[in-house]
């Protein structure tokens, strides 16, 4: 009873997993996969990060910045000193320059610093370069939508073309049924002597051929199969589920206009960043504030300060030798000194490179202005060319559906007549021939149409799923 217990709770939980895995992805899922996995998506992405990484830096520029710095050595340093004029008469008259008198000082040193600033005001440049990077960050977002709507061009037109593969298939089953049963027609009029055994064979040459193209569509339906996989990530298995019909778009006229497609809105972005641009790199004659503060430590270790002549002359009258310097200390601190204010930078004339800088930012803009006024021209032509290209689909979609209406009823007047007797087999395989090759054109018209159908959506970037599946 346990048993049974346990066997129906686990089929209960992992049935329905198993089911879910086996189930034919929708279009939806086709398409979630594909976007995560695109490659040219995902390096747009990244590279979109560096941008994102530029404005973390100009809002960082405030924050104070702290610099730690010190050396350790040994110091050895020696002045030349020239005697001033003693008078001291009548004991003592020295006059000036009479003799030089060299000062050493030795021993270990340490020199620490510590410094810190602060950026105060930047002439405005920072605030304009931030206005700048958001306006650029934007651009590459709308960008992106380019990109987005590329993916789904990708994965809906290999989505059509297997469920043109698969509409094909079809009409070639249909084909071979209806084959089979003139084939047994063909056999009981080949034993009355009806027809000929040529016209028998015209009928198997023409099964033959029939075979010959459903193992070239089902080779094409296992590559389609293989790019869908490269696409998705999802398996082989599951993609050979899929069941897609083909229907024909239906689109009303476009509600806005190619100033809605991404590469405009992205350049009209890119425009409005470089009019900050040009701003930034103009507050290069205001001045800029700065806060800065310093602490230093200095010390001298085993030191010793000498002098190479008296450092008081001899007095040979009052019997003094002279002395000189040998000094010996433990140790030399000087602690803590420290400096704090407020600094500024003016670059009054910098030759001129502030002045290069904000030419170049005008000459970026005027680029920018120039690529979108050749993107509209074209975008403009692509509107008129797709819409046009929409309506000869369309067309075509409502003339193959007639012809297959007359081949339909062809095929039905050639069964009547070769079952009677009153025509030949040749006549019923070109019928059968002719139906054949409407319906896939049939198909390949639909196909067509929903290509011309999204080049249109895409002409001003209104490209919409819920349209197409």
């Amino acid at each position: 009873m346990r048993n049974n217990l346990l066997i129906f709770t686990l089929g209960f939980f992992i049935f329905p997993v198993l089911g879910w895995a086996q189930s034919a992805p929708d279009f939806k899922e086709l398409l979630d996969s594909a976007m995560i996995r695109d490659s040219d998506l995902k390096m747009q992405t990244t590279q979109n990060k560096l941008t994102d990484l530029d404005e973390h830096k100009l809002k960082d520029i405030f924050l104070p910045t702290l610099e730690v710095s010190g050396q350790a050595g040994y110091l050895n340093a020696t002045a030349r000193l020239t005697s001033p004029e003693i008078n001291l008469e009548p004991f003592i008259h020295i006059p000036q320059g009479s003799f030089n008198n060299n000062l050493n000082i030795s021993g270990f040193s340490g020199i620490a610093k510590a410094d810190a600033k602060m950026l105060l005001y930047s002439g405005g440049k920072v605030k304009y370069l931030k206005k700048a990077i958001q306006e650029k960050k934007m651009s590459e977002d709308i960008l992106l939508e380019k990109t987005r709507d590329e993916v789904i061009a990708n994965i809906s037109k290999a989505y059509d073309q297997l469920a043109l593969i698969h509409q094909s298939k079809k009409v070639l089953d249909e084909s071979k049924k209806r084959l089979e049963i003139n084939r047994k027609t063909a056999d009981k009029a080949l034993g009355y002597g009806l027809i000929t055994p040529y016209d028998h064979k015209k009928i198997e040459l023409a099964q033959a051929a029939l075979n010959a193209k459903i193992v070239e569509y089902e080779g094409k339906k296992e590559l389609l199969l293989t790019q869908l996989y490269i696409f998705t990530g999802i398996q082989r298995e599951r993609l050979r589920m899929i069941e897609p019909v083909l229907r024909p778009v239906e689109l009303l006229s476009p509600e806005k206009g190619i100033e809605q497609r991404a590469e405009i809105r992205a350049l009209e972005h890119g425009i409005t960043a470089a009019d900050y641009k040009i701003k930034a790199e103009k507050t290069w004659k205001i001045p800029k504030v700065q806060l800065m503060a310093s602490a230093y430590y200095i010390g001298l270790y085993g030191a010793r300060v000498k002098t190479s002549e008296n450092i008081i002359p001899a007095a040979p009258l009052i019997g003094y030798e002279g002395t000189k310097l040998d000094w010996r200390p433990t140790n030399i601190n000087i602690l803590p000194l420290i400096t704090a204010g407020v600094g500024f930078k003016w670059d009054i004339f910098d030759g001129r490179e502030g002045k290069h800088a904000e030419e170049t930012a005008r000459i970026g803009k005027e680029v920018l202005q120039n690529q979108k006024e050749d993107a509209l021209k074209k975008l403009t032509l692509n509107l008129a060319n797709n819409q046009t290209n929409y309506d000869i689909a369309n067309a075509q979609i409502e003339l193959k559906s007639k012809e297959k209406e007359l081949a339909k009823n062809a095929l039905v007047q050639a069964e009547k007549e070769f079952r009677y007797g009153m025509s030949k087999s040749s006549q019923l395989i070109e019928a059968e021939s002719d139906l054949e090759a409407v319906e896939l054109e049939y198909q390949n018209a639909v196909f067509n149409q929903r290509r011309a159908g999204i080049e249109l959506m895409r002409s001003t970037q209104e490209l919409d799923v819920a349209k197409l599946y």
